[in-house]
C-alpha cells in the first residue's frame, strides 16, 4: 500500500505542475544518456575520495522524456520519465535479476542568466518515484545543466548531470547524464496592440451662398437645388435619385421583392431558398425538401447516438449493446426502401493511425454485415473508416474519448 501510495504522490505533483501561469509555449523534450549505479555505492561503501565516478564501463544506457512549462523569465518546471536499461550495477542491488529502471520526476529549473543568453546554466531540484521489477520508492534529483540556444527560437539543446537520492532503503542512489533537444509545442501568444485611434475629422468649411442660376448637371430634369443626387441621373419621385437599392443586392427596390436583405436577380432580390429550413440552401441542398446538416450536404443523419454502437475493446466484435443500436437502422430502412447510407468509422487518437484507420474500417464493415444479415441489401450500403481524423469531441477527456469512437450512419442521395 505504501508503495502505491508514493507512486500516486508523485503523479499528483507532476498533475499540480500544470496549474502555473504559462510565460513562454509550452515544450517537450527527448534526451538520450548514461546512468551510473556503481558510483554511488563505491561512494557509500568508500569515500568520495576513493570512489571510482565516471567511465563507461560502469554506466547503463537511458533515455528521457519529458514536458517543460515556463513559471517565469528564470524559473521553469519540468516533468519527466526516465528508463534506463540495466546492464551494470552494483552488488548490493536488491533484485539481481531486474534490467530495467525507470522512473517519473516533477522538478523545478532555475536559469543563471537572461533567457537571450546563447548558453545558460541552471540548477535542479524535485521529487520522483521510480520502479523497476516490483521495487518501489522515492527519490529526489538533484543535478546541473547547460541550455543552449545557438539560433535564438525556443527550441533548446539540453546538457545534465543528475543524482538521484533515494528516500527509502532500497540501494537506488544513482547519476544521470543526459543530451538532448527541447522543442516548442505552441507557439508563444503575443498580446495584440490596439490600432491607434483615427485622426480628428478635418474642420468644415461653409462656402457663402452666393445666388446663380439653378443648373441641371446630370440632365435628369430635376435642378441641382433640388436634386438630392445631382450628379447621377434619376427621377422625380426619388428626389433626382435613381430607384433606390435597399440591400445593395444589385436589384432595385421596385422589382426586389426582399427589399431589405441582400439576394439575386434569378430569385427577384431574395436570397436562395432553403425549401426544408435547414440552414443549407436549394442550390447546395442535396435533399431540399428534407432537413439535414451542412456537413451531409443538407440530407438526414439517422438519429441514434453513433457512439452507442459498442464493439469489444480493441476489436470490430459489435457487442449485443451495439446491435440494439443498428437496429434501429434496420426499421428505418426498411421503412424507407429508397435511402441509401454511408456507414462510417471513426475512433480516439489513443494508438496511430495504422492501427486506428484499419479498425474503424472493420468496425465500419461489421456494422454492415449485421444490417445485410437482417435484410437489408448490401447495394444499399457502403462504408469508410476514418480512424481518429474526424473528432466530435476533446480527445483530453475521458468522455471525449468516448463518443470520438463511434460509427456515423449518413444518408446518401
Amino acid at each position: 500500500m505504501r508503495k502505491t501510495i508514493v507512486f500516486l504522490l508523485s503523479f499528483t505533483i507532476c498533475a499540480a505542475t500544470f496549474a502555473q501561469v504559462e510565460k513562454k509555449p509550452s515544450s517537450i523534450g527527448f534526451s538520450i544518456g548514461a546512468s551510473d549505479f556503481i558510483a554511488p555505492a563505491d561512494i557509500k561503501n568508500s569515500s568520495l575520495k576513493d570512489a571510482k565516478i565516471g567511465g563507461l564501463s560502469k554506466m547503463n544506457p537511458s533515455f528521457t522524456l519529458s514536458y517543460w512549462r515556463w513559471i517565469t523569465k528564470q524559473i521553469d518546471v519540468s516533468v519527466t520519465y526516465t528508463g534506463s536499461f540495466l546492464e551494470r550495477k552494483p552488488a548490493t542491488f536488491p533484485d539481481p535479476k531486474a534490467n530495467y529502471f525507470h522512473s517519473l520526476e516533477a522538478a523545478f529549473n532555475v536559469r543563471m542568466l537572461k533567457e537571450t543568453a546563447v548558453i545558460n546554466p541552471f540548477l535542479t531540484a524535485g521529487l520522483g518515484a521510480y520502479n523497476y521489477r516490483k521495487t518501489y520508492g522515492a527519490q529526489v534529483p538533484l543535478g546541473v545543466g547547460l541550455q543552449f540556444n545557438p539560433f535564438q527560437n525556443n527550441a533548446y539543446l539540453m546538457l545534465q548531470a543528475q543524482y538521484k537520492l533515494k528516500l527509502n532503503d532500497v540501494e537506488t542512489n544513482h547519476l544521470v547524464y543526459s543530451f538532448g533537444v527541447v522543442v516548442p509545442v505552441a507557439e508563444p501568444k503575443v498580446k495584440a496592440v490596439p490600432p491607434p485611434p483615427p485622426p480628428p475629422p478635418p474642420p468644415v468649411v461653409v462656402a457663402p451662398v452666393v445666388a446663380r442660376k439653378p443648373v441641371d448637371t446630370d440632365n435628369d430634369g430635376i435642378t441641382d437645388d433640388v436634386d438630392k443626387c445631382p450628379s447621377v441621373a434619376g427621377l422625380a419621385k426619388y428626389s433626382g435619385c435613381p430607384i433606390p437599392d435597399t440591400d445593395a443586392d444589385g436589384v432595385n427596390d421596385e422589382t426586389d421583392k426582399c427589399i431589405s436583405i441582400p439576394g439575386f436577380a434569378r430569385y427577384e432580390g431574395c436570397p436562395i431558398p432553403d425549401t426544408d429550413g435547414d440552414g443549407v440552401n436549394d442550390e447546395e441542398d442535396k435533399c431540399p425538401n428534407r432537413v439535414g446538416p451542412a456537413d451531409n450536404f443538407g440530407c438526414p443523419i439517422i438519429g441514434i447516438h453513433s457512439y452507442e454502437v459498442a464493439f469489444q475493446s480493441g476489436s470490430a466484435v459489435l457487442l449485443p449493446k451495439g446491435k440494439a443500436v443498428l437496429d434501429t437502422v434496420v426499421t428505418y430502412l426498411k421503412n424507407n426502401p429508397g435511402v441509401n447510407i454511408n456507414v462510417e468509422g471513426h475512433t480516439d487518437n489513443t494508438g496511430t493511425d495504422k492501427i486506428n484507420v484499419p479498425l474503424s474500417l472493420k468496425r465500419a464493415n461489421s456494422c454492415k454485415a449485421y444490417l445485410v444479415s437482417k435484410g437489408i441489401d448490401a447495394t444499399r450500403l457502403t462504408t469508410a473508416g476514418y480512424g481518429s481524423k474526424n473528432p466530435v469531441e476533446d480527445n483530453k477527456t475521458v468522455e471525449g474519448r468516448r463518443k470520438n469512437r463511434r460509427i456515423e450512419i449518413k444518408i446518401q442521395e
